[in-house]
């Protein structure tokens, strides 16, 4: 486990790309819009419910949320299948996820870039751009040890 642990913090693909803007609704209905989130890391999560690896990181994406949204980092889910907001609310409720989450439907190209496979993860710097992307699983460390490097990277 722990090599496999120790290969994923390896995979996140760094990349930058101009501030985005995005317009979510959550389930909840709340409005919201990336913007609303400058000044923090945001961790955008495509995933459907049917996917494997997508149910298997979403606790490691609560860790990441529980332990940085008041502070630094939030983390906001996307759904890309064609299925009611209820059946997608159960579900979270069933895997105890409470961050924030939008259906967005069927997705390949979007304001961050492709989503060539679920689940796929973009990383949104406090400044508003996007500095990363994973297909596949992520942890939580991963995410920290990404924003750590790029920030020390980054230090002016």
């Amino acid at each position: 486990m722990k090599t496999i642990l120790m290969s994923m913090l390896l995979v996140f693909s760094s990349m930058s790309i101009a501030a985005v803007e995005m317009d979510i609704k959550e389930l909840d209905g709340k409005q919201t819009k990336l913007s609303d989130y400058l000044g923090k890391w945001v961790v955008i999560n495509y995933w459907a419910t049917w996917c494997p690896p997508c149910r298997e990181e979403m606790p490691e994406l609560q860790a990441f949320h529980d332990k940085h949204s008041e502070i630094d980092g939030v983390v906001i889910g996307l759904n890309t299948e064609v299925i009611s907001e209820k059946q997608i609310e159960e579900f979270l409720s069933d895997y105890f996820v409470t961050y924030p989450n939008a259906r967005v439907g069927p997705v390949s190209d979007t304001e961050f870039g492709v989503v060539p496979g679920l689940p796929t993860t973009f990383l949104v710097s406090p400044q508003g751009t996007v500095e990363a992307r994973q297909v596949g699983g992520v942890s939580a460390k991963m995410i920290e040890k990404f924003i750590q490097k790029w920030e020390a990277n980054n230090k002016k």
